[in-house]
């Protein structure tokens, strides 16, 4: 398709589970946003509930995406200049709600996002603030500057962990969020890492990025405990969000051991609280991220300082969107899938 200079190529989701690849109007850009011309974009969990027509905001028609790097087309009165490659922050907060007055944003009461809440970029262009704009330096490949965002998360949970060098960690759950996860409780000083997936090919990736990871049909509860002289991680994340996870998480912990829950569960799940009063556990929540932890993800990459090329990415272009849909709900040896748009290779 060749869209006139007024229109843009864009995955539209007219209906779950069905996307149109058309032509629309380019997006208007209001003083003080930004114009930036979509390289990649990322397809993570939350797109798959806005896919299916599950989410509890998203309505049709509707432009999804909200793992984003491009390079500024149109710049406004402050931000990046023209021609800056960026990755975008991508929540909207409301600016008046008790967590954003203290300074809190990422889990204002009303926190809205690109690609359910505003169009997103699944799209050769998307218009946004131009104060959500971080520069990404020319160095970085465009496909390693799409994980900041996921990274991010990886980097928030870390942070509220509180892990400090020699820690012994145990990730449950090896999708893209997981492996992230505990790349960075590794660059953070963690003296093991235990990855525990029941997927094969993700339990292969783990395996070949360097963490010890459970058999098959092994229980995790004794990997953990043979991988931490018998009491149990430091750490635990559940990045998985799933029921099975839910349960074992405690007995994975040491006493006065800390879990972190990554992963969002779609409904109450069953945990045993009275093993976390007996062995004075504590139990954190991770939303999403701040401003910094995304300033932090980006850093990482320009600095390589997780080897990121090792991940195996796919890349399907714009107008294969529903293709690379389909091959991220496979959670097989394809970690993360990105949509580029325009003349991304």
């Amino acid at each position: 398709m060749n869209p006139e200079p007024s229109q843009m190529n864009a995955a539209v989701l007219t209906a779950p589970d069905t996307i149109e690849v058309t032509s629309v109007p380019l997006p208007a850009v209001p003083a003080g946003w930004s114009l930036v011309k979509t390289e990649y974009t990322g397809l993570c969990g939350t797109d798959f509930s806005i896919l299916h027509g599950t989410h509890p905001r998203a309505e049709f028609p509707l432009i999804m995406g909200h793992e984003i790097t491009g390079v500024v087309a149109a710049s406004g009165d402050s931000g990046p200049a023209e021609g800056t490659r960026v990755v975008i922050e991508p929540l909207i907060s409301c600016g008046q709600c008790a967590p954003c007055l203290r300074g809190e944003t990422h889990v204002c009461r009303r926190l809205g996002l690109y690609g359910i809440d505003l169009p997103g970029s699944l799209a050769d262009y998307v218009a946004v603030p131009s104060s959500t704009l971080i520069a990404v330096g020319g160095q970085v490949p465009a496909e390693q500057a799409a994980l900041a965002e996921p990274l991010a998360v990886a980097v928030h949970a870390v942070d509220r962990a509180g892990l400090t060098a020699g820690d012994t960690v145990a990730v449950f759950g090896a999708g893209p969020i997981g492996i992230l996860t505990a790349l960075v409780a590794r660059h953070a000083g963690a003296r093991v890492v235990l990855v525990s997936e029941p997927g094969p090919e993700r339990r292969v990736l783990a395996h070949s990025l360097g963490f010890p990871v459970p058999d098959a049909g092994e229980d995790p509860i004794a990997a953990v405990a043979a991988n931490s002289d018998g009491v149990g991680v430091d750490v635990v994340f559940d990045t998985a969000a799933h029921p099975a996870v839910a349960a074992v998480t405690t007995r994975a912990a040491r006493v006065r051991g800390t879990i972190v829950v990554v992963g969002v569960y779609k409904k109450p799940a069953e945990v045993d609280l009275q093993a976390v009063t007996f062995s004075e556990l504590t139990m954190i929540g991770v939303r999403v991220y701040t401003r910094a932890d995304l300033e932090k993800a980006v850093q990482l990459i320009s600095d390589d300082a997780l080897k990121l090329d090792r991940l195996p990415i796919e890349v399907f272009p714009l107008h294969r969107t529903a293709e690379g849909f389909a091959r991220a709900l496979e959670a097989g040896a394809t970690l993360k899938v990105l949509i580029s748009s325009g003349d991304a290779a």
